[in-house]
């Protein structure tokens, strides 16, 4: 791609888009990738399948090098106002930040990857720079890219074989001209020379490499032949220079994918990620030799004469050419491992839009529609771009003094240091740089929104907010708009006054807060003051922050067991009554307390309550049991909740005996709203907030308040009733969720159904209370109960607040307008949450009300008032200061996607309860299209139609998006449940970004590559079959599940290293944690296993699957750059459908 170029070129192709049918996907390299099925999972959490909603991890694949995606361009392409990449300054390639912060930018994208030149101006059409060195801006990209071929890099990794998109061949190596050294930047090539594109001369097909040399800052993606003047800078995907081959093939030189048949030379067979190196196309299961894949075919080719040398492309197609890509299987040499250093990425390559088969292929004449197959590596790839912005923003500490600067990708580990603005923990948002008017969001459809996880755990070399006690007055606020005391607040008249920064009103100072100022107007105690210095801090709440003006009693935990049939026979009940005999010693307590001051109270349940009365002064506990399920009532007060050391013995007793008592039971019916009507009664007599732990296993059936009908009804999917599935079937629960969030009574639910239990409804009061829901279909004792056991364990001794409130203040210009999270909202601005644990995030989106100037900013104020678990009502502030710009070019350098996916997945999710799923879908896509177009049109050199041109900052956008509309709520497959998409849907709905980053694209380890020597994870690759090699074993992970997968040539002595076994054929599929065995290997796999553990929120389930067996399926529909079994479209079939989407939105 060009320097210029985006390298992002858009996300990767693969993906299988859902619902675009029309591009069937091609093979890669030939391989059918039909032959991945996506969607068989059983129920996420099944049993065997189980797996919770595959998400693709959201970020941990990105990064791996090279992934075929040029290095960020950051200026896509640029909107001409930014002219070379130089031109954006680096600003561009900080994605934003200021330039001061450069240290903490992400490397431009744009700068043309070669070594040397000068920066190519990103605006360029001409783009065709020749392939001059880039320019120093550049060459950080252009190391990235060096990586990565371009085209096909010679020593870099060949494209996978066996998986090749396209036929193995479909990638010349590039003949060497491409170093593929690490050095990273592409050899310059000269100007004359050109980038050595995979010679089309060579007639290989050019997967269109991005050259070297081209400015990288669009992504576009055109394919230029080594002779050819380089591809415009953008990132554009199609070649801009060539006028589109409209209606004559390209020359056969640039065949796109290898026809199928001819082999391409070069990297194809070694590639190690791939699998066995695929027969070349011909022979590859996909492909046919007649016109490669049809499902690409984009609108036929423009009609200009092809270029030279190059491959006819489609329009909108990007080069053919794939260059190994560092991950990729290809030729590339082995996959590089994050962590350590990989080898040499490819270079870039560039993606000829032409080249981007339209969806019309099947318009050509076959012999062309091969060479529309676009070569994944040479559409962005995540991988390249994760592992990019880890090796450049990954080692020095990001210090939040600047306005608006955006901070390194949630996959990169960074240490924060606050120096006046909120750490990217607390708060991400879609763009620091926001447009000064609304008609200019409008214009640009990026949505302005932040997500803001309030209570969220820091790493042990950060420091916790710190606690401000003013005495019995309380925090300093603006008197008009009540924002607290921060950084921003500008002191006046000697320090005697302030004028907020909010609402510009002027407060008088309390005489005891009040302080001289220095020369340059700061406050002499500024930096002794955390709320002067800090963007995140607490204050500790006077009485008048409490209700009923009187302080909090410490919170009380409350046990509820379903002690039915079902419970009891798997064994959950005893398992249960096991655990929090020693649990309880654990339960969460502040900071330097001996004991925790939470008390705790026991029920259990089936068609009536039984309540425990575990008094101290017992000998033995009381049970109390109500039937009268329709009115309830607590039994007893004294005695109920009480304190776990005082009563040890009493509670020791009684958890002995609960398994014993219902051993014999032959009770299947259930009730559930009575459940938490008791649990509120409880705490509303006790006068505490508190949590309600509900062990529950079926569908309530018995006759009592908030009974369920089975409504379960496939036949609905894909209809205008399609949206009742994920609605409540009573508004019972609504009111009782209600009454819950004004107690400050949280409810949890751990559901361990064996069929439909209606989610959508028993999940509302969980929902809306702040809680948290783990669903273990088919439980079984022996595969479930680490699971179950870890996950219980986390979410009793999780940091959490009770009774919060949250509001969200804005400078003038911006008000907060729209909320998503688990929360309740009884008026237009304050979420409330009966519960806010340190894993819950609540997305915020903001519109305009009036102008905003590039001056002064805009500035967000998050409060968050709460309970702390010894009772202690506090106040928590996170501040955050934007950019606001007049230029387009200024909002799309400095977007975040992993944010904007969150916040569209979000927005998506919460659609579908009022809109059918298609009408959600095609909204999500054109919403984006237009984000895309409105780039192209205002910010992107002049270039031809068929070039796809990503801004810098999005090339990922479509990757990512196709996996949103790919997931089980937007596209399921046949076997994922109504209840699993419920569940998915609000589980994804109070998700942070690095959560929503791995669940929707996950993250692929190969872990016959890992260095069993040292402590780094082995680099990802990309989530498609093509990537996996026979002779491998691979892990994958998206924050529910991790799939071991091991294919069928892999060596005995790992076999048995591994799983303890002497041949594939021995490895039982039912195991659930990986033997241990004494051996370097074993000790390596496992302990990436604990790691990732350690990162989610949530254990995974694991599940191993050997290659062809029937668990593949599941495996597969995570591998989500390929096409679903659901109707996803790939990756590359994605990217053309959006690239067409764009040009009608431009035409």
């Amino acid at each position: 791609m060009s320097v210029n170029q985006q390298a992002h070129t858009g996300p990767p192709y693969g993906q299988p888009q859902p619902g675009y049918q029309g591009y069937q996907q091609p093979v890669y390299g030939g391989q059918p990738l039909p032959g991945v099925p996506q969607s068989q999972y059983g129920a996420y959490n099944g049993p065997m399948p189980g797996y919770q909603q595959p998400v693709p991890p959201q970020g941990s694949l990105r990064a791996t090098p090279t992934s075929g995606a040029p290095p960020p361009a950051s200026g896509a392409s640029l909107p001409s106002g930014h002219l070379a990449y130089s031109q954006f300054g680096h600003g561009d390639v900080q994605n934003g930040i200021p330039a001061s912060a450069a240290p903490m930018q992400r490397p431009p994208a744009s700068q043309p990857f070669l070594p040397g030149s000068a920066p190519t101006p990103v605006s360029q059409t001409s783009t065709f720079q020749q392939y001059g060195p880039p320019p120093a801006s550049v060459q950080q990209l252009s190391n990235h890219m060096a990586g990565m071929t371009v085209g096909s890099t010679t020593a870099s990794a060949p494209p996978p074989a066996g998986l090749g998109y396209g036929p193995p061949t479909s990638v010349p190596p590039v003949s060497g001209s491409f170093s593929a050294t690490g050095s990273g930047l592409y050899t310059p090539y000269t100007a004359s020379q050109g980038p050595p594109p995979t010679s089309v001369s060579q007639g290989l097909p050019l997967a269109q490499p991005p050259f070297p040399g081209q400015p990288v800052s669009t992504q576009r993606l055109p394919t230029q032949v080594p002779g050819f003047a380089p591809p415009p800078s953008s990132t554009g995907i199609g070649p801009s220079s060539y006028p589109p081959t409209t209606g004559a093939p390209r020359p056969p030189t640039m065949p796109g994918p290898p026809l199928p048949g001819q082999a391409v030379a070069g990297p194809p067979t070694s590639q190690p990620n791939h699998v066995s190196s695929p027969p070349p196309p011909s022979t590859m299961s996909g492909l046919h030799p007649g016109p490669p894949m049809s499902g690409l075919h984009g609108p036929p080719p423009p009609t200009h004469p092809p270029q030279p040398g190059y491959q006819m492309q489609q329009n909108g197609s990007f080069g053919q050419v794939r260059g190994p890509h560092p991950n990729y299987g290809g030729a590339y040499p082995g996959t590089p491992n994050y962590g350590s250093q990989p080898g040499p990425p490819p270079p870039p390559k560039r993606l000829d839009p032409d080249s981007i088969p339209s969806p019309q292929l099947n318009e050509l004449p076959p012999q062309q529609k091969p060479r529309h197959r676009i070569d994944p590596d040479a559409i962005p790839s995540p991988i390249q771009v994760i592992e990019d912005d880890r090796s450049n923003r990954g080692s020095e500490p990001f210090v939040t003094g600047v306005r608006g600067q955006v901070p390194p990708l949630v996959t990169t580990n960074f240490l924060v240091k606050d120096q006046g603005n909120a750490s990217p923990r607390y708060i991400r948002c879609t763009s620091y740089n926001i447009p000064c008017t609304s008609d200019m969001a409008k214009q640009s459809q990026v949505p302005l929104a932040a997500v803001i996880k309030p209570l969220a755990t820091l790493p042990p070399e950060e420091t916790l907010p710190y606690l401000v006690d003013h005495g019995e007055s309380g925090p300093v606020r603006c008197n008009r708009c009540k924002a607290y005391m921060c950084p921003f607040m500008q002191f006046i008249e000697g320090g005697r006054r302030f004028q907020c920064c909010f609402c510009s009103c002027v407060t008088e100072v309390p005489p005891h807060y009040f302080q001289h100022l220095d020369h340059t107007g700061k406050r002499v105690d500024f930096c002794d003051r955390p709320e002067l210095s800090l963007g995140s801090y607490e204050f500790l709440a006077t009485v008048d922050y409490c209700k009923n003006n009187k302080f909090p009693s410490p919170p009380a935990f409350i046990f509820m067991i379903d002690v039915s049939y079902n419970a009891v026979k798997s064994g959950l009940v005893r398992l249960i009554c096991e655990e929090l005999k020693s649990l309880l010693d654990y339960l969460p307590r502040e900071g330097n307390m001996e004991e925790s001051a939470i008390r705790v109270g026991f029920v259990t349940y089936n068609k009536v309550l039984h309540f425990y009365n575990v008094k101290s002064s017992l000998a033995q506990p009381q049970m109390m049991v109500v039937s009268d399920v329709a009115d309830m009532f607590v039994p007893l007060l004294d005695g109920f909740l009480v304190n776990v050391n005082e009563s040890r013995t009493v509670i020791a007793s009684l958890l002995d005996q609960i398994p014993e008592m219902f051993a014999d039971t032959r009770e299947t019916e259930t009730v559930f709203a009575p459940v938490i009507q008791a649990g509120l009664e409880a705490l509303k007599a006790a006068e505490c907030a508190g949590k309600l732990f509900i062990f529950h296993t079926s569908l309530p059936i018995a006759e009592a308040p908030g009974k369920l009908k089975n409504r379960d009804d496939k036949k609905l999917i894909n209809t205008d009733k399609e949206k009742t599935l994920f609605q409540p079937q009573t508004s019972f629960y609504n009111n009782l969720a209600k009454d819950c969030v004004a107690q400050g009574c949280c409810v949890d639910l751990f559901l361990f159904p064996n069929q439909y239990l209606d989610v959508a409804t028993l999940g509302v009061v969980t929902y809306q209370t702040g809680g948290s829901i783990y669903k273990y279909a088919y439980f079984q004792l022996e595969t479930d109960q680490d699971r179950f056991l870890n996950d219980l364990r986390r979410d009793v001794q999780k940091e959490v607040g009770f009774d919060a409130v949250m509001r969200v203040r804005t400078s003038t210009g911006i008000r907060a307008t729209d909320f998503f999270g688990a929360f309740y909202m009884s008026n237009t601005t304050d979420v409330e949450m009966a519960g806010l644990d340190c894993d819950k995030t609540i997305t915020v989106e903001f519109k305009h009300d009036d102008k905003l100037s590039e001056d002064s900013g805009a500035l967000l104020q998050c409060a968050l008032l709460y309970t702390s678990c010894a009772g202690q009502r506090r106040l928590r502030i996170h501040n955050l200061s934007l950019n606001c710009c007049t230029q387009l070019a200024d909002l799309y350098r400095n977007c975040e996607t992993d944010t904007l996916i969150n916040y569209l997945a979000k927005y998506a999710y919460r659609g579908v309860l009022g809109s059918p799923v298609k009408t959600v879908r095609d909204a999500l896509i054109n919403q984006c299209a237009q984000i895309l177009a409105c780039y192209r049109k205002n910010c992107a050199s002049p270039s031809s139609a068929g070039q796809l041109i990503l801004p810098e900052c999005m090339k990922l956008l479509p990757v990512y998006l196709n996996c949103v509309l790919k997931s089980d709520v937007l596209q399921p497959g046949p076997e994922v449940t109504t209840d699993d998409r419920a569940y998915i849907r609000q589980l994804v709905t109070s998700m942070d970004v690095a959560e929503t980053n791995v669940f929707f694209y996950p993250r692929l380890l190969p872990l016959t590559k890992a260095d069993v020597d040292s402590d780094s994870l082995p680099a990802a690759i990309r989530n498609s079959e093509e990537r996996l090699s026979k002779g491998d074993i691979y892990l994958l992970e998206n924050g529910l599940n991790i799939f071991v997968w091991v294919g069928v040539n892999v060596q005995q002595g790992l076999i048995q290293n591994l799983f303890g076994v002497s041949s594939f054929s021995q490895i039982s599929n039912t195991l659930s944690i990986l033997p241990v065995l004494e051996n370097p290997f074993s000790k390596k796999v496992r302990s990436i296993v604990d790691m990732l553990q350690l990162q989610r929120s949530r254990y995974m389930k694991l599940i191993i699957v050997k290659q062809e067996d029937k668990l593949e399926m599941l495996f597969k529909h995570f591998l989500v750059e390929d096409k679903s079994l659901s109707g996803g479209a790939s990756y590359v079939d994605f990217l053309c459908h959006m690239h067409k989407e764009i040009r009608q939105l431009l035409s």
